[in-house]
């Protein structure tokens, strides 16, 4: 039995790291004002992840405290307990004037909201 233990643990390792690397899950609606980023990301406390944004660049870095007690009873485990992504958003931001409108995480979701920044100048016709 204590192979069989073994195998599914290491198994579960190698899925969880998998599932590190191209997690999480992330939408992204644009529109003339506003461009809203919904990122999956169940499992973690909204204390355990921290959000940059460095010119278009969005960094997603969440981490969880595994209790040591709880590692040694594991047997399987495919969640992540890492997240360290960087994604390039489709709108540009010029470094230092990024802005975030709103960041709210419920239920494993995080939804932010970016203005798009107004290129140009307006003319008024007479």
């Amino acid at each position: 039995m204590g192979l069989v233990k073994e195998v599914m643990k290491e198994i579960g390792n190698k899925s969880r790291e998998f599932y590190e690397f191209v997690l999480p899950p992330i939408d992204m609606h644009l529109d003339d004002e506003k461009l809203k980023i919904i990122i999956d990301i169940p499992g973690f406390s909204k204390e355990d992840v921290n959000l940059t944004l460095c010119g278009d660049i969005l960094s997603i870095k969440a981490k969880k405290i595994i209790d040591k007690k709880q590692d040694e009873k594991l047997i399987y485990n495919q969640r992540p307990n890492v997240i360290d992504k960087k994604i390039r958003l489709p709108i540009e931001v010029k470094q230092g004037e990024e802005k975030i409108e709103s960041a709210k995480y419920d239920n494993g979701i995080l939804t932010l909201i970016v203005p798009v920044p107004k290129r140009g100048k307006n003319i008024s016709i007479e």
